[in-house]
């Protein structure tokens, strides 16, 4: 008997047909479990969970605005300060939680030393953010 033929003669004819019985069993288990699983979804237990809400807190640390005028006097957040009042200012701000960032805007003309003092008192004084405030059209 060759392969695809229906009867046990040696006729070279293919068969032209799928046979349905395997597609209809397969058909017909899936029903079953189907019937089976629906009921047991609907009887649930009901549970009452509790509710929260999940909103993160954001708190943005202040910014200090340190000036440096081109004579080489400071300036804190517009007043102008001696450099005893710097370091003690820098001191109160290093010791806030969360630390505030140091925004250092220097004037043109003023002297690099009189900056890296600004930024040593302000490393002696613990503060760890530290940014420069640049105006690019002057």
């Amino acid at each position: 008997m060759s392969f695809g033929t229906m009867d046990e003669g040696d006729s070279d004819d293919v068969m032209n047909e799928i046979n349905m019985t395997p597609l209809v069993d397969v058909m017909l288990v899936l029903l079953i479990i189907f019937i089976i699983t629906v009921p047991v979804m609907k009887h649930s237990v009901n549970v009452d969970l509790p509710r929260a809400t999940n909103q993160p807190e954001e708190t943005k640390p202040a910014t200090v605005q340190l000036g440096i005028t081109a004579d080489g006097k400071y300036s804190w957040n517009g007043k102008d300060i001696s450099d005893e009042q710097l370091e003690t200012h820098l001191q109160a701000e290093a010791a806030k939680e969360p630390q505030p960032d140091l925004h250092i805007r220097g004037d043109k003309e003023v002297r690099y030393e009189r900056v890296a003092q600004a930024m040593a008192a302000a490393q002696r004084a613990g503060v760890r953010k530290i940014g420069f405030v640049t105006d690019p059209s002057r």
